[in-house]
C-alpha cells in the first residue's frame, strides 16, 4: 500500500506530500494530469506558432533557443524567453508557497492552484481576443509572461504532486524512461500506459493547437482554460481512493 509522507513546514503545520498517493481516485488524478499535459501543448502551440517562436512551458527550449540567438543571423528572439523563464520562475514560486500554505489540505492546495491557473489563461484569452499581437510588440510580452506564469504554477504544483511518469509539461524523461526501462531495455519499468498516454496527450493537444490557430489563438487559450478549470474540479471534488478491505 502506498503512503503518504508528510514533511513539517518551519511553521510547524504538517505538509501534504505524495508518494503515489494521490488526494483523489488514481483513475480521476491520471484523467485530469492527461487532460492538463493536452492543454499544455495547446498553449504551447499559441505561443511558439504565434508569439514569435517563445515556448512558455518548455523552459528547455527557451534556454537553447536563448543561446542560438547570440549568433548573428539567427533571427531568433532574445527579450521573449528571458520574459517567459522570468515569468514561469515567478509562477513555479507562487507554485510553492502556495504548497506550503495549503498543502495540509491538499483538495484546497491542488485544486486552488489549478483554479488560479485557469484564470490566468482565461484573463490571457481575453487579451488575445482584443487584438493580435504583434511578435515584434511590446503588448505581447504581457501575453507571454501570463501564459509562463501559468506554465510555471502548473509545473510546481505537479511536481510537488509528484506523480510519476505524468509531468504535464516536459517529455524527456517520460521517453527516456520508456524506453531505457522497457522489456526491450533494462526491463525495470512498469507498464508503460500512462507514459505512452502522456506522450500522446502532448502530440494531440499541439496538433490540435496548430489546426485551431486557423481560426482563433484567443479560442485556443480558452479552451485550455476550460480543461484546466475541469481539472481543478476533479482534484477539489472527485471522490477519494476506495480502502483495500483487509484480508482475512
Amino acid at each position: 500500500m502506498h503512503q503518504v509522507v508528510r514533511w513539517a513546514a518551519p511553521n510547524g503545520k504538517q505538509v501534504f506530500r505524495l508518494a503515489e498517493e494521490l488526494p483523489v481516485a488514481r483513475r480521476w488524478a491520471v484523467g485530469a494530469l492527461l487532460v492538463m499535459t493536452f492543454a499544455t501543448g495547446l498553449v504551447d502551440a499559441v505561443s511558439f506558432l504565434r508569439l514569435g517562436h517563445v515556448f512558455v512551458a518548455n523552459m528547455t527550449g527557451n534556454v537553447v533557443f536563448l543561446g542560438f540567438s547570440l549568433a548573428r543571423g539567427t533571427g531568433l528572439p532574445v527579450l521573449a524567453p528571458i520574459v517567459a523563464m522570468t515569468a514561469f520562475v515567478l509562477g513555479a514560486f507562487g507554485g510553492g508557497r502556495l504548497s506550503k500554505a495549503f498543502g495540509d489540505r491538499p483538495r484546497h492546495w491542488i485544486g486552488g492552484a489549478f483554479a488560479v491557473q485557469a484564470a490566468g489563461l482565461a484573463l490571457t484569452s481575453v487579451l488575445l481576443a482584443t487584438g493580435t499581437p504583434r511578435p515584434e510588440g511590446r503588448w505581447v510580452l504581457l501575453v507571454i509572461a501570463l501564459l509562463g506564469a501559468c506554465s510555471g504554477l502548473q509545473n510546481a504544483t505537479v511536481r510537488l504532486l509528484a506523480p510519476r511518469d505524468l509531468t504535464t509539461t516536459v517529455l524527456t524523461q517520460t521517453l527516456t524512461a520508456l524506453t531505457a526501462e522497457s522489456v526491450l531495455g533494462a526491463g525495470t519499468g512498469a507498464r508503460p500506459q500512462r507514459r505512452i498516454a502522456s506522450v500522446l496527450a502532448m502530440f494531440a493537444g499541439a496538433a490540435a493547437g496548430a489546426l485551431l490557430l486557423q481560426v482563433t489563438s484567443a479560442g485556443v487559450v480558452a479552451l485550455a482554460s476550460v480543461l484546466v478549470a475541469g481539472a481543478a474540479c476533479v482534484f477539489a471534488l472527485a471522490p477519494g481512493e476506495r480502502p483495500v478491505p483487509a484480508a482475512r
